[in-house]
């Protein structure tokens, strides 16, 4: 009987690049690779919120996130690795970036609405629940 084979961790890529090809790319060579809505935000070039944001993510070792209200930014591969807790509208969610997570907006990560299950339905509110017992 053979020695079954271990299987290798994917690599991440986008359209073929690593994350450290990646990294080393102007931001302009990195736009050229994402979606056209991303391309365009990033060609206009980032606002005053997310280059304050990019730097402090940039500047930070990683062990406390970096909070964030600015759900509009665009992960970048120099994200991968960081810890950013962003607002969702009543709290700030801990987001660890994974290189998966490249190209996404940060609100993507973070829900804004809370899914709620419900359960069966409750007295007098079928008619078949108005002859049942009320101990």
């Amino acid at each position: 009987m053979s020695k079954p084979e271990m299987r290798k961790k994917r690599e991440f890529k986008l359209k073929g690049r690593s994350i450290d090809e990646l990294r080393n790319r102007d931001v302009d060579e990195y736009a050229d690779l994402l979606p056209s809505r991303a391309k365009r935000t990033l060609r206009r070039g980032l606002t005053e919120q997310q280059v304050k944001l990019f730097e402090k993510v940039r500047k930070s070792e990683g062990k406390k996130p970096v909070r964030t209200h600015c759900r509009n930014m665009i992960i970048l591969p120099d994200f991968v690795g960081k810890r950013i807790a962003v607002y969702n509208g009543k709290e700030f969610k801990d987001i660890s970036i994974i290189s998966d997570m490249v190209g996404h907006y940060l609100g993507e990560f973070a829900l804004t609405r809370k899914f709620i299950k419900h359960s069966g339905p409750g007295v007098g509110a079928t008619r078949s629940s108005k002859f049942l017992p009320l101990k």
